[in-house]
């Protein structure tokens, strides 16, 4: 463990993805997955003065405020005052930037949900850790990146160790999202939506009115209006149309069935 004095690895001039992960595991302190407040103060400063100590060469501004002002313009690319781990990518030499190779291949939430259904081989609403190590795979040989079977297992232990929070060795749909960019992460955009069990099978059955076990674009499109009216939540006809078309990636030919959507709007996956 990093002591709470030394951040680790700051100094390096390149970092593996578990060097990587460990400068993150250190500032985020809460685990919330953001470097935000103090943790964000702590982790400016401390990278300043490893900055100096390796030799590179200063901002011609003294006042630390200043500095991290110009700082976050820079990297905070989203503009909402903290650090998301893929900003943090930007910032630190990462020698395996896998975080930045993903985006590459899955840039918008759509790709991303026909990633998940295509290695959700099962449909539980878990990708396992041989199916994450296919993901990762397919997606080093589409991006031209030379790998062994080593360095495979420890992209996908790194991505496990990374994701996985409740240390089950499998990801839900909402820790892979966290690989996305804020704005195209849709699914950010039910926290403090996600509906229990029964509120689920309640408004499924609404919509589904004839009992088929499945609704369509028209229903759901009906059913997101729903959901943020009744969340006081307000959505542009652009947002849900996205969030339509990002959802209708899970279903099978135009039917979206009960399970996939309930992998999107539920606190927890089906079992």
């Amino acid at each position: 463990m990093a002591s709470p004095q030394q951040a680790p690895h700051l100094h390096l001039a390149e970092l593996t993805a578990s060097q990587f992960l460990d400068v993150w595991r250190h500032f985020d302190a809460d685990g919330n997955g953001y470097i935000e407040g103090k943790e964000l103060e702590n982790f400016f400063q401390e990278l300043e003065s490893a900055r100096k100590g390796a030799g590179v060469p200063d901002s011609k501004n003294d006042d630390l405020g200043d500095k991290m002002k110009e700082f976050m313009h820079k990297y905070d690319k989203n503009a909402d005052g903290k650090i998301e781990m893929a900003e943090l990518a930007q910032i630190l030499p990462t020698e395996e930037n896998f975080l930045l190779c993903f985006r590459q291949h899955v840039g918008s939430s759509s790709e991303f949900m026909e990633a998940w259904r295509r290695y959700d081989t099962d449909r539980s609403g878990y990708i396992e850790a041989n199916e994450l190590k296919g993901f990762l795979s397919d997606l080093l040989k589409k991006a031209n990146r030379p790998y062994d079977e080593p360095k495979l297992q420890e992209y996908t232990q790194t991505i496990l160790r990374m994701f996985d929070m409740n240390g089950d060795g499998k990801l839900g749909l909402s820790e892979m999202s966290r690989l996305l960019p804020v704005q195209e992460n849709f699914l950010l955009k039910f926290q403090g939506m996600k509906l229990s069990s029964e509120e689920f099978n309640a408004i499924f059955a609404f919509y589904d009115k004839d009992g088929s076990g499945f609704i369509d674009e028209n229903e759901l499109d009906a059913l997101l209006k729903d959901l943020y009216e009744k969340n006081k939540k307000e959505m542009n006809i652009q947002q849900l149309t996205n969030y339509r078309k990002s959802i209708m990636n899970l279903s099978d030919g135009g039917k979206l069935y009960r399970k996939e959507l309930e992998i999107v709007l539920c606190n927890e996956p089906p079992m």
